[in-house]
């Protein structure tokens, strides 16, 4: 991996953390070892960089595209199959999806609500809410990442704001503390 590459990596850094974590449905570990894995991607050269979009769109989806085997890989091992391979090979399951009680006690209360509404999304809206809010990409770079029209990504956006607005307005939590 050149120094030029790395530099940009690193400067990428959190925001792809962030987007791991959010492919991850929010778990750390998980989130964790599928940066891991899409850097070693990058630096191994199975995934490497063209012309035809930016560098963090291009970043972006190397990272959702690794967290997508890796959800593949976790679904093999939890099925009757792999769990018949891993008693056979004598390997353990140790995946645990739920974050740890210190973990979610760091939380805050409001972040913890707004992921219960984000988690009541279809997978595309809140795919496209993290990336355009949380990750600051254009409509367009969304799409690149997502692997989808434009218009598409439009129509998901829209939808999830207008039904993430109507879940925040209508929660029991927004209104026992008068939010709204």
């Amino acid at each position: 991996m050149n120094d030029e590459l790395a530099a940009q990596l690193e400067t990428l850094h959190r925001d792809a953390f962030g987007w791991a974590l959010h492919c991850c449905s929010g778990d750390h570990s998980r989130a964790e070892e599928v940066l891991q894995n899409a850097y070693v991607k990058v630096a191994g050269g199975t995934a490497a960089h063209g012309a035809t979009a930016a560098f963090k769109t291009w970043w972006f989806g190397v990272i959702r595209f690794t967290a997508r085997e890796e959800w593949r890989r976790v679904r093999f091992r939890e099925s009757l199959l792999g769990r018949l391979v891993q008693l056979v090979s004598g390997a353990q399951d140790n995946f645990d999806p739920q974050p740890s009680p210190a973990r979610r006690l760091e939380l805050s209360e409001e972040t913890q609500h707004l992921r219960r509404l984000l988690a009541e999304l279809p997978a595309r809206q809140a795919e496209v809410l993290h990336l355009v809010f949380y990750q600051e990409l254009s409509l367009t770079e969304a799409a690149e990442v997502m692997r989808v029209s434009v218009g598409s990504v439009r129509q998901h956006y829209e939808r999830g704001k207008q039904r993430l607005r109507t879940l925040y307005e209508t929660s029991p939590e927004t209104l026992a503390h008068g939010r709204s």
